[in-house]
This record gives structure tokens, sequence and C-alpha cells, in this order.
């Protein structure tokens, strides 16, 4: 068993567990699309297997604050990070970097070293992918039942505000994601003319 597969199934069941039932789109399925992504990329951009454990572990840690509350929850994330991590066996370079990994997923997006432009991509996946409408619609389902937003014109909005200032950084996900997200971006703003 590998340090990764150590932290997995426990953080899993405590997320399945304890997070708020209106986490619709920040919910396990969330971490668990992020690792999967993040694996995906991380072998089409050559990382190393070490570097691919580190990477992995941050997104199974990247969304964990979110047992702490919604508030920073990048920071809480890495809290619980420096917490767990010994125990697997990582040393305090690698507990920097997996945190340094959660913190660039806080957006707008920052990323200052591969494996952190690699995470935020796989966070961000969705957006040029096939299942981009019916994962946004998750979001905007949290996002109501958080009082954040309060009508479909408003998240409409968001989205296209949100589509145009976001971008992808490894070249792996221009390739594979940027053209669907333009085209995702163009039915959103179809959606606000209609």
């Amino acid at each position: 068993m590998n340090r990764f597969e150590l932290l997995y199934e426990p953080m899993i069941r405590r997320l399945k567990q304890e997070l708020p039932d209106n986490l619709f789109y920040h919910g396990v399925h969330h971490t668990l699309d992020v690792i999967e992504a993040s694996e995906r990329l991380g072998r089409s951009e050559n990382v190393a297997d070490n570097e691919l454990v580190l990477l992995r572990t941050a997104a199974l840690y990247h969304d964990s604050g979110f047992l702490m509350g919604e508030q920073n929850h990048e920071e809480k994330g890495c809290e619980f990070a420096r917490k767990e991590l010994p125990g697997a066996g990582f040393s305090e370079e690698e507990i920097s970097m997996v945190c340094g990994m959660i913190m660039a997923t806080r957006y707008p997006q920052h990323p200052k070293s591969h494996l952190e432009q690699i995470l935020c991509d796989a966070d961000l996946d969705y957006l040029g992918r096939p299942d981009f409408f019916e994962i946004g619609a998750t979001l905007y389902k949290e996002l109501i039942a958080t009082g954040r937003l309060s009508s479909e014109r408003e998240w409409n909005r968001l989205q296209v505000n949100f589509l145009n200032s976001h971008r992808y950084f490894t070249a792996t996900a221009v390739s594979s994601r940027d053209p669907l997200k333009k085209e995702n971006l163009t039915k959103v703003k179809n959606l606000l003319v209609a």
C-alpha cells in the first residue's frame, strides 16, 4: 500500500460522512473527479511516479477544508494535510509541496510550479468537458442553497465571466479542454440573449 492509499479511504469516508448536505458541487464526487483528472493530466505531462503521489494527495485534500466551513477552505485543507500526512510518511518538504498545490486552486489561480498547474487544471477540468452543464447545475444548486446566488440569469452571467477569465495552464489541458470550453462559453452566452 503506497502513502496515498493509506490516506485515501479514511479521507473519502470522512468527506462522505461529514460534508454538509448542501455541497452539491463540492461533495466527495468532485474530489474523486479531481483525483482522476490530476492522475490523467499528470501522466500526460510526464510527471514522475513520486510526484504523482504528491499530486493525487493534494487532489484528495484540496477541498477537505470544507469539513470546517467554506471560508478559507484551502488553508483549512492544508491544516488537515499538515496534521495527517506525516503519519503516512510524507516529509516536511513534500507536505509543503502538497500545500502549495492546494493553495494554488484558490481562485483566481496563480500556480507557481508544474504540479500546481496540473492540480489547477484538474480542479476545473469539467469546464472543457461534455458534462460541463451537468456539473455546472450542481454548482448552481449549491450556490442557490448557500444563498450566494438568486437567479438563473445571475448564474449565467457568473458563468460567462468565469469562463472568460479562466485559463488552463498545462499543454495537455489547453489542447484537450480549451476547444470545448470555448463552445461551452458560446452556449452560456446564448442563454443570456435567449
